[in-house]
C-alpha cells in the first residue's frame, strides 16, 4: 500500500444488472505517469469516480497515497488534483474569478497568495491572456485548459486526469503533455485516463488497460513492450510465393498485406531464425526487396488485449 499512490482490491461497481467495473486491482506506483487506457465505455471514468469518492463501490476497497478510502478522505483529497468528465464552471464569471472561487473553498489554501497562485496556474496552461474573459465565451479547448489549471492551484501529490486533452488542438495537446511531464518531474504521481495511444507513448511510464469493466493488463510500459511478440516482414513483388515459403518453414499467422504502398508478407517466426527465412526465400527465387523483424506497435498490442480499436490520433 505505501509504495502505491493508487491501489485497489476487487473494486467493483454494478448499476442494477450491469457490471460497469468488475474486480479491478490497481497498482499505480508513486512518481509514475500511469496511462489508464481503454475504449470508450470500458469503465475508466466509473473507476476514477470510485477512487475519488464521487460514487461508492459495490464491492472491493481502495487507497490513495497509502491511506484507506473513504475513511481518510479528509486528509487525502486535499493532496489530490482531479479532472473528471470535463470541466464545469460558472458561465457568467471570468476564468480568473472561477479559479478564485475554487481556491477560496479550499481550507488548505492561503487566501493571501490566492491571486498569485491563480495567475501562475493560468499562465501554465496558456490562459493568462484570457483570464478576464467570461467562461461562457471560452472555446472547448480553453475550458479544458481552465479545468487543468484548477487542479494546479495548490501543490498536489497525486493528479487524476480524465481525458485532459479532450477538445484541444495539436499545439494545445503538446502543451498539456509538457505540463504533465513537468508535474511528474516535480514528484507528483499522475493517473491519466485516455484513449489516445500517442499520449501513452510520449509521457507514460506505466499502463493499465481496461476492457468491458475488467483490467486486462497492467505493467510498466517497457515491460509490456518486451512481452510483445515480434513479427517478420518481407517486402516482395511475389507475396503469394513468399507466403508459401514462410509457411513451409513453420512461420505462423502468415498474412499478405500492403504496407507503405508496397506488397509485404508478415508472420510470427517462432524459433525460425531470420537468416534462415531470407536464405529460403532467395533459394526459391522469391525476390526480397526488404526484410525486417518488427515489434508490434502500441495499437496492435492493445487491440490484441481488447479486441477493439483505439483512437491513435492526437
Amino acid at each position: 500500500m505505501d509504495e502505491s499512490a493508487v491501489s485497489s482490491t476487487g473494486l467493483t461497481k454494478r448499476f442494477r444488472r450491469q457490471v460497469a467495473v468488475d474486480g479491478v486491482d490497481l497498482a499505480v506506483p508513486r512518481g509514475a505517469v500511469y496511462g489508464f487506457l481503454g475504449p470508450n465505455g470500458s469503465g475508466k471514468t466509473t473507476t476514477i469516480r470510485m477512487l475519488l469518492g464521487l460514487i461508492g463501490p459495490t464491492a472491493g476497497s481502495h487507497a490513495l497515497l497509502g491511506r484507506d478510502m473513504p475513511q481518510h478522505s479528509g486528509d487525502v483529497l486535499p493532496r489530490v488534483g482531479a479532472l473528471v468528465e470535463g470541466p464545469a464552471f460558472h458561465p457568467y464569471l471570468s476564468g480568473r474569478a472561477n479559479l478564485l472561487r475554487l481556491d477560496a473553498a479550499d481550507r488548505t489554501a492561503d487566501p493571501r497568495t490566492a491571486r498569485a497562485r491563480v495567475d501562475h496556474a493560468l499562465d501554465r496552461v496558456g490562459l493568462l491572456a484570457a483570464a478576464r474573459k467570461r467562461y461562457r465565451a471560452y472555446s472547448l479547448g480553453m475550458r479544458q485548459r481552465l479545468a487543468l489549471a484548477a487542479t494546479m492551484l495548490m501543490p498536489r501529490d497525486l493528479l487524476i486526469l480524465d481525458e485532459p486533452t479532450n477538445g484541444l488542438d495539436p499545439q494545445g495537446t503538446r502543451e498539456v503533455r509538457s505540463i504533465i511531464s513537468a508535474l511528474a518531474a516535480d514528484g507528483a504521481t499522475v493517473m491519466l485516463s485516455t484513449h489516445l495511444l500517442s499520449e501513452v507513448e510520449q509521457i507514460c511510464t506505466h499502463v493499465g488497460v481496461m476492457h468491458l469493466g475488467k483490467l486486462v493488463a497492467q505493467a510498466p510500459l517497457v515491460q509490456l513492450r518486451a512481452q510483445a511478440v515480434p513479427r517478420v516482414r518481407v517486402d516482395t513483388a511475389q507475396p503469394e510465393d513468399a507466403a508459401r515459403v514462410l509457411t513451409g518453414l513453420g512461420v505462423t499467422e502468415v498474412e499478405a498485406r500492403v504496407e507503405a504502398g508496397a506488397d509485404a508478407v508478415t508472420g510470427l517466426p517462432g524459433d525460425v531464425a531470420p537468416e534462415k527465412i531470407v536464405a529460403a526465400l532467395v533459394h526459391d527465387g522469391v525476390p526480397v526487396r526488404g526484410f525486417a523483424v518488427v515489434a508490434p506497435d502500441l495499437e496492435e498490442m492493445f487491440v490484441s488485449l481488447t479486441g477493439e480499436g483505439f483512437d491513435v490520433s492526437g
